[in-house]
Parts: structure tokens; sequence; C-alpha cells
């Protein structure tokens, strides 16, 4: 019976997709495992190592489906090893003695290492997928809302007008460099380890290396320049990129929120007929999926964090620092899962209220435009002289609730300087978006370019 989030059926959906749990179940786990034994077996025949027969028996009986899961859960359980019951249970199924020949010279590190390897592997691929359907929503509100103008807000208050274009657009490009980290880190962590017991390859003979090679381009992984049971850098750079991935979707879900709160009412994810936003105020929209992301994505930087502890390996192997790995990689390839289909569902339907913003804009009451009113004025009277107007406008206005014209135009020197034609031109915020629209084409250009999203 399940009792943990990732596994209960009332809250697995939050945590995790079904199809990254099928990567990371207990049949997938153990396949990739007689995946390894059956590559390893079939080179070694090639290579005279072990009968040819006992070879072909061994990749033929390789499969889960021939073995009892539950018989080998409970012989772990009983003698204390992860591995040996599910080699005893695929010697059995070998015809005659051929299974004397399952797991010729590997240790049990080399099984679950390369195994976890071709699991994640498999995650990747899903990954890389989803972040390109990702990349094109965004792509997408970037190109529509290029030109739309909103309130930039900094330090959680108004700031000046920027373009919800240039928002998205940022959130594009952090989307691009993530799937370069991803894409550059491939041969660095999808490769194998066949070293035996301490990194040396003694239990494989002469032809060791070669074995190796032979061996990973069978299973389409690369060959591992020494022994990396006692450097868990790979998995853990791994698991610390897709916790940056995490970090950006988070950041974006948080955002979608805090501009969804009604005051705000600019941005709303998705909402479909029959979704209850409370058991007592019926009328309520909330933003659940963004506050499921923003919750997973900050849940996700510990497994990272537990990774790196993993990487204080004691000696040649370290099975304490290990069984570590074996929590965390799984449940931040889940995590990362859920968090980029939820998201893409979020951008997808995506609702964008440009009414909206176009009328917080005009908010402050034309404060928002001060630097740029600063800057008019610096043409008449000098920088420093300015924005002490401004400064001291803005100062009075705010205080006894008058518009920013006003209270510039209630300052002698202002008037002097301005005409009501230049100040009026100067506080409309759709027209100081500065180089927005042209910034963002530049990286709608440079995203095209690079070919991630086809």
């Amino acid at each position: 019976m399940p009792s943990g989030v990732f596994d209960m059926i009332l809250l697995r959906h939050l945590w995790g997709t079904d199809e990254l749990r099928a990567i990371f179940c207990d049949e997938n786990r153990v396949q990739k495992w007689y995946d390894l034994e059956a590559a390893l077996a079939l080179e070694q025949a090639e290579l005279g190592i072990i009968p040819r027969a006992a070879a072909q028996e061994i990749a033929a009986q390789a499969k889960v489906a021939n073995v009892d899961l539950e018989a080998i859960a409970a012989e772990i359980r009983d003698i204390k090893h992860p591995l040996v019951p599910a080699l005893r249970a695929l010697q059995k199924i070998c015809k005659g003695d051929l299974g004397e020949y399952v797991h010729y010279g590997p240790t049990t590190q080399d099984v679950l290492d390369t195994g976890v390897v071709l699991q994640t592997k498999q995650a990747h691929a899903i990954f890389l997928r989803d972040m390109r359907d990702i990349g094109r929503e965004l792509y997408r509100l970037t190109e529509t809302y290029k030109n739309t103008p909103m309130t930039g807000r900094s330090h959680a208050v108004q700031a000046l007008p920027i373009t919800f274009g240039h928002k998205c657009a940022i959130w594009l490009s952090e989307m691009a460099r993530h799937v370069e980290r991803m894409k550059q880190l491939e041969p660095r962590v999808f490769v194998g380890i066949l070293v035996g017991a301490v990194g040396t390859k003694a239990s494989y003979g002469p032809q060791g290396i070669e074995l190796d090679q032979r061996v990973m381009k069978r299973l389409g992984l690369d060959v591992a320049d020494i022994n990396w049971q006692p450097a868990r850098d790979r998995l853990a750079e791994y698991v610390s990129v897709l916790a940056l991935i995490g970090g950006t979707l988070g950041k974006i879900a948080n955002e979608i929120i805090n501009l969804q709160r009604n005051e705000v009412d600019e941005l709303e994810e998705p909402w479909n007929e029959g979704k209850v936003g409370s058991s007592t105020m019926p009328h309520k929209r909330n933003p659940s999926v963004c506050e499921n992301i923003v919750t997973v994505s900050r849940v996700i930087r510990y497994s990272a964090a537990l990774m790196q502890e993993a990487m204080c390996v004691e000696h040649e192997r370290d099975g304490a620092a290990w069984r570590m790995e074996w929590k965390a990689l799984p449940e931040a390839c889940l995590m990362l899962g859920v968090m980029l289909a939820q998201t893409k569902f979020v951008l997808a339907g995506l609702k964008v209220n440009t009414g909206k913003m176009r009328k917080n804009l005009d908010l402050l009451g034309g404060f928002l435009l001060s630097e740029r009113v600063m800057f008019v004025l610096s043409d008449k009277v000098g920088k420093q002289t300015a924005h002490e107007l401004v400064y001291e406008a803005s100062m009075h206005g705010m205080q006894h609730g008058v518009t920013f014209e006003k209270a510039l135009f209630e300052n002698k020197q202002v008037r002097e300087a301005l005409s009501e034609k230049e100040l009026r031109a100067a506080l409309d915020p759709t027209t100081y978006v500065g180089l927005a629209p042209k910034i963002v084409d530049d990286v709608l250009a440079q995203v095209k370019t690079s070919g991630w999203l086809n």
C-alpha cells in the first residue's frame, strides 16, 4: 500500500507523471540490470570468454517478465543485498548449467550504476521533448505579445513599462540555456561502468578494455575513461541541472500566480469547467497548477543537495553515500517530469488580459514615467537638477494624492522648461518600452537559428 507522495493514488499526479514513473518502476529497473547482463554475456561470447550457447541463453531469458519480482524483493530483504536475488532468478531460468555464466566478472555497482544511467537516458529524452514543447509555447507568447505594454516591476512594486513579450522572451532565453546545458552534459552523464570491484577491471581479464567498449556500444552508452564508482559528479551534475530547470519553471509559475491576483488580474492559468477553487468559497479560481509547480520546484532543490552529499565517497566504493542516489535521482526525475508537463499545460492555455495590463500602467497616476520625465527635463535644466525636481514633485504628489502631471506643473521650474504638450507626451506609458520589441526580435531570431524547437 503506497504511503509516499510519489506513489499515493491521491497525490502521485502532483509529484510525477505515469510516463516517468514507468521508467523508474521496479520492472524497468530490473530490466536495465538484465540488459547489461545480456549485453555483457553476448560480447564475452564474441571475445571467446564464455560459451556462445550460454550467452544466447542468458540474453534470451534476461527479461523481467520471466522472473518473480515479489520473490526477488523478499530475498533482497532476507539476504540484505540489492542485486544477487535478481541474478539468482535469472540463473535459475536458464537451461542446464548455462546460467553459471550470468554476471561473469562485474561487481554489483557496475550493474546498478549502468542500469540507472540507462533509466536516466530514457527520462532525458522525455525532458528534452517537453522542454521543446514549452519552448514553442514561449516562442508563441513572445512573438504574439512583443509589442503589448505592461507594467514592469522591481522590488515587488511598479517600476517602468515593459512588454509582455519581453517578459516571455526572458523565460524563453532561459529555457534555451537549459536545453544547451542538457545537451552538453550528455557525453559526461550517459556513460556506463564496467570496472569490477575496485575499478581495475581485474575480473574481466586482459580483454577488459575492449569488452567495456563493446558492451557500452551495444547499450548505446559512452565508455568511461576511468572508474567513476567513487566519482559521483556525473549524476550529481545531472540532478543539479534538473534543479536549475525546476527553478526556472517555479519562477515562471510564481510570476503567473502574482499576476493572477485579483488586484493585478493580468494573467490567469487555464480554467476548466468543474475546477473547484475552494470547499467553502465557491467564487474562487485558484492558480492551483502553478502552485504545485512552485511547490515541486522548491523540493527538487533538496534532491540536488542530496546528490551533492552523495559525492563524499570513501575509498573505492561507499554504499552509505551511494544509496542516497537511489532516492534523490529518481525523485528528481519524477519531479521535473511533472513540472514540465504542468508548465506546458499552463502556457498552452494561459489567459493574457491585455486590457488590464494597459489599465495597470495608469495605476500610479503617471508616476510610473518618472524616469522618462527626468530625462526629457534634463535636456532643459541638466540631469542632476532634473532628478531633484522630479523627485520633489513625485514625493509631493504621492503624499498629497495628486497626479504626477499636476504635481509637476505645480513646480515653476518645470512649467518653464516643459510645455503641457511635451509633458503629456512623456507621460504616455505605451511609448516608453525602450528597445523591448527589438530585443524580443533578436531573442526570437537566436532561438529560431539554434534549431532547438524543431
